[in-house]
Protein backbone atom coordinates (compact mmCIF):
# COMPACT_ATOMS: atom_id res chain seq x y z
CA UNK A 1 0.00 0.00 0.00
CA UNK A 2 1.26 3.58 -0.84
CA UNK A 3 1.83 6.56 1.59
CA UNK A 4 1.12 10.22 1.35
CA UNK A 5 3.37 12.78 2.68
CA UNK A 6 0.47 14.99 4.44
CA UNK A 7 0.08 18.27 6.95
CA UNK A 8 -3.54 20.06 7.65
CA UNK A 9 -3.48 23.90 7.38
CA UNK A 10 -5.10 27.05 7.19
CA UNK A 11 -3.58 28.79 3.71
CA UNK A 12 -3.56 33.15 3.81
CA UNK A 13 -5.78 34.28 0.62
CA UNK A 14 -4.38 36.05 -2.02
CA UNK A 15 -4.32 39.46 -0.31
CA UNK A 16 -2.01 38.52 3.12
CA UNK A 17 0.73 36.83 0.27
CA UNK A 18 0.70 40.61 -1.49
CA UNK A 19 1.31 42.04 2.17
CA UNK A 20 3.50 39.54 2.86
CA UNK A 21 5.87 40.05 -0.13
CA UNK A 22 5.72 43.25 0.27
CA UNK A 23 7.05 43.03 4.04
CA UNK A 24 9.74 40.48 2.84
CA UNK A 25 11.09 42.97 0.25
CA UNK A 26 13.48 44.82 2.47
CA UNK A 27 14.64 41.79 4.37
CA UNK A 28 16.58 40.25 0.78
CA UNK A 29 19.11 43.29 1.67
CA UNK A 30 19.74 43.03 5.06
CA UNK A 31 23.51 41.19 5.37
CA UNK A 32 22.91 37.26 5.54
CA UNK A 33 19.98 37.59 3.39
CA UNK A 34 21.24 35.50 0.45
CA UNK A 35 22.50 32.76 3.04
CA UNK A 36 18.95 32.05 4.07
CA UNK A 37 16.79 29.44 2.42
CA UNK A 38 13.84 32.00 1.53
CA UNK A 39 10.13 29.75 1.35
CA UNK A 40 8.19 30.29 -1.94
CA UNK A 41 4.19 32.08 -1.43
CA UNK A 42 3.23 28.92 -2.98
CA UNK A 43 4.46 26.96 -0.02
CA UNK A 44 3.12 29.80 2.65
CA UNK A 45 0.29 28.06 5.17
CA UNK A 46 -0.31 27.72 8.77
CA UNK A 47 0.62 24.01 9.75
CA UNK A 48 -2.20 22.74 12.01
CA UNK A 49 -0.87 19.10 11.92
CA UNK A 50 1.90 17.26 10.49
CA UNK A 51 0.68 14.22 9.73
CA UNK A 52 3.91 12.63 7.93
CA UNK A 53 3.67 9.75 5.46
CA UNK A 54 -0.24 8.55 5.57
CA UNK A 55 -1.09 5.07 4.20
CA UNK A 56 -3.61 6.11 1.71
CA UNK A 57 -5.94 3.12 3.46
CA UNK A 58 -6.44 5.82 6.70
CA UNK A 59 -7.66 8.41 3.92
CA UNK A 60 -11.14 7.75 4.09
CA UNK A 61 -11.38 8.12 7.71
CA UNK A 62 -9.06 11.01 8.14
CA UNK A 63 -10.99 12.58 5.56
CA UNK A 64 -14.58 11.78 7.32
CA UNK A 65 -13.08 13.29 10.98
CA UNK A 66 -11.35 16.08 9.18
CA UNK A 67 -14.47 17.01 7.28
CA UNK A 68 -16.53 16.48 11.06
CA UNK A 69 -13.53 18.80 12.82
CA UNK A 70 -14.36 21.48 10.38
CA UNK A 71 -17.71 21.73 10.56
CA UNK A 72 -17.64 21.93 14.27
CA UNK A 73 -15.57 25.15 14.23
CA UNK A 74 -17.02 28.58 13.23
CA UNK A 75 -14.81 30.58 10.47
CA UNK A 76 -12.92 32.99 12.33
CA UNK A 77 -10.45 36.78 11.65
CA UNK A 78 -6.63 36.08 11.41
CA UNK A 79 -4.02 38.00 10.14
CA UNK A 80 -0.52 38.11 9.34
CA UNK A 81 1.35 39.71 12.82
CA UNK A 82 5.07 40.77 13.37
CA UNK A 83 7.50 37.83 13.10
CA UNK A 84 9.98 35.56 15.14
CA UNK A 85 12.39 32.51 14.77
CA UNK A 86 13.30 29.34 16.24
CA UNK A 87 16.74 29.87 17.28
CA UNK A 88 18.74 30.43 14.50
CA UNK A 89 17.12 28.13 11.97
CA UNK A 90 13.71 29.75 11.02
CA UNK A 91 12.20 32.52 10.36
CA UNK A 92 8.60 33.15 10.39
CA UNK A 93 6.16 35.12 10.69
CA UNK A 94 2.83 35.14 13.52
CA UNK A 95 -0.15 35.50 13.63
CA UNK A 96 -3.08 37.56 15.70
CA UNK A 97 -7.06 37.32 15.50
CA UNK A 98 -8.63 34.32 16.34
CA UNK A 99 -6.06 32.84 17.74
CA UNK A 100 -8.06 30.93 20.27
CA UNK A 101 -10.01 29.19 17.68
CA UNK A 102 -6.78 28.41 15.43
CA UNK A 103 -5.99 26.69 18.22
CA UNK A 104 -8.71 24.56 18.85
CA UNK A 105 -8.98 24.04 14.92
CA UNK A 106 -4.99 22.25 15.33
CA UNK A 107 -6.67 20.22 18.64
CA UNK A 108 -9.21 18.87 16.73
CA UNK A 109 -7.07 18.55 13.60
CA UNK A 110 -4.80 16.36 15.43
CA UNK A 111 -7.40 14.36 17.00
CA UNK A 112 -8.82 13.48 13.68
CA UNK A 113 -5.46 12.57 12.69
CA UNK A 114 -4.75 10.39 15.61
CA UNK A 115 -8.57 8.73 15.75
CA UNK A 116 -8.21 7.83 11.90
CA UNK A 117 -5.16 6.07 13.15
CA UNK A 118 -2.35 7.68 11.94
CA UNK A 119 0.67 8.11 14.36
CA UNK A 120 1.31 11.11 15.45
CA UNK A 121 4.15 12.96 16.86
CA UNK A 122 4.21 13.66 20.75
CA UNK A 123 1.45 16.48 21.17
CA UNK A 124 3.26 19.93 22.22
CA UNK A 125 1.00 23.07 22.32
CA UNK A 126 0.51 24.66 18.97
CA UNK A 127 2.35 28.34 17.99
CA UNK A 128 0.71 29.26 14.92
CA UNK A 129 3.37 30.24 12.74
CA UNK A 130 4.28 30.65 8.78
CA UNK A 131 8.15 29.30 7.95
CA UNK A 132 9.28 32.33 5.34
CA UNK A 133 13.02 31.31 5.18
CA UNK A 134 15.23 28.36 6.86
CA UNK A 135 19.00 28.37 7.86
CA UNK A 136 21.21 25.31 6.97
CA UNK A 137 23.29 26.28 10.19
CA UNK A 138 22.87 28.88 12.62
CA UNK A 139 22.11 31.86 11.60
CA UNK A 140 21.70 35.47 13.30
CA UNK A 141 18.10 36.10 12.87
CA UNK A 142 17.40 38.88 14.87
CA UNK A 143 17.48 41.64 12.50
CA UNK A 144 15.24 39.91 10.61
CA UNK A 145 12.96 39.55 13.35
CA UNK A 146 13.24 42.91 14.18
CA UNK A 147 12.55 44.20 11.02
CA UNK A 148 8.93 42.41 11.39
CA UNK A 149 8.23 43.43 14.44
CA UNK A 150 6.03 46.27 13.11
CA UNK A 151 4.24 44.18 10.49
CA UNK A 152 0.19 44.00 10.30
CA UNK A 153 -1.51 42.46 7.81
CA UNK A 154 -4.68 43.17 7.03
CA UNK A 155 -7.58 41.00 8.61
CA UNK A 156 -9.31 38.19 6.87
CA UNK A 157 -11.86 35.35 7.42
CA UNK A 158 -10.67 31.81 8.05
CA UNK A 159 -13.11 29.82 6.08
CA UNK A 160 -11.66 26.46 5.05
CA UNK A 161 -9.11 23.87 6.34
CA UNK A 162 -7.03 22.08 3.96
CA UNK A 163 -5.12 18.32 4.11
CA UNK A 164 -2.44 18.98 1.99
CA UNK A 165 0.21 16.91 -0.10
CA UNK A 166 4.04 17.28 0.24
CA UNK A 167 5.53 16.43 -2.41
CA UNK A 168 9.73 16.47 -1.46
CA UNK A 169 12.73 17.19 -3.98
CA UNK A 170 13.94 14.26 -5.13
CA UNK A 171 16.00 15.44 -8.33
CA UNK A 172 18.76 16.57 -6.16
CA UNK A 173 18.93 20.04 -8.22
CA UNK A 174 20.26 22.78 -5.40
CA UNK A 175 17.40 25.21 -3.90
CA UNK A 176 14.87 22.90 -4.93
CA UNK A 177 12.21 22.83 -2.89
CA UNK A 178 9.04 20.62 -1.95
CA UNK A 179 6.13 21.41 -4.13
CA UNK A 180 2.48 21.62 -2.08
CA UNK A 181 -0.72 20.70 -3.20
CA UNK A 182 -4.33 20.49 -1.57
CA UNK A 183 -5.57 16.91 -1.20
CA UNK A 184 -8.66 18.27 -0.09
CA UNK A 185 -10.54 21.13 2.20
CA UNK A 186 -13.67 21.66 4.08
CA UNK A 187 -15.51 24.72 4.73
CA UNK A 188 -15.69 25.60 8.09
CA UNK A 189 -18.97 26.01 9.82
CA UNK A 190 -22.27 24.72 9.16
Amino acid sequence: MSSLRLFVAVLPPDQAVRELHRALAPLHALPGAKRLRWTGSDGWHFTLAFLGNVDEALLPELQTRLARAAHRTEPFPLRLHGGGRFGGRALWVGAAGGIDTLRLLAERADAAARRSGVPMDEHRRYSPHLTVARSRTDADLRPYVEALAGFEGTLWEVGEVALVRSNLPGGGTPGERPRYEVHASWPLGR
